[in-house]
């Protein structure tokens, strides 16, 4: 065996699911007035969302094997009038839109 060739990684066992880890470094919301604390809740509920989307419904075949996107371009979706916790929801279903299946 070569000690300079990588070596491939076992196989997950049948049935599991492999990690999936999502990272956003900056979400931006035109025309949104929020407190801090609603801004807490909103990323609160768009973490919360997103994690369940994800472990519901996977992520798109081209990303499951590992890879980033520099830029998401969400539709304007969401409704400036909701609740932190529903304006949260639909923040990550418009984000997994661009990652899901």
């Amino acid at each position: 065996m070569n000690p300079a060739a990588p070596s491939a990684a076992p196989p997950a066992p049948a049935g599991a699911r492999a990690a999936v880890r999502v990272r956003v470094e900056r979400l931006v919301l035109d025309g949104f007035d929020l407190s801090p604390a609603d801004r807490a809740r909103v990323g609160a509920a768009a973490r919360a969302e997103l994690a369940r989307l994800i472990a519901e419904g996977g992520v798109h075949p081209e990303l499951a094997g590992g890879g980033a996107r520099p830029r998401l371009r969400a539709p304007a979706v969401v409704d400036a009038g909701a609740p932190p916790a529903e304006l949260g929801a639909q923040i990550a279903r418009a984000v997994y839109g661009g990652i899901g299946r």
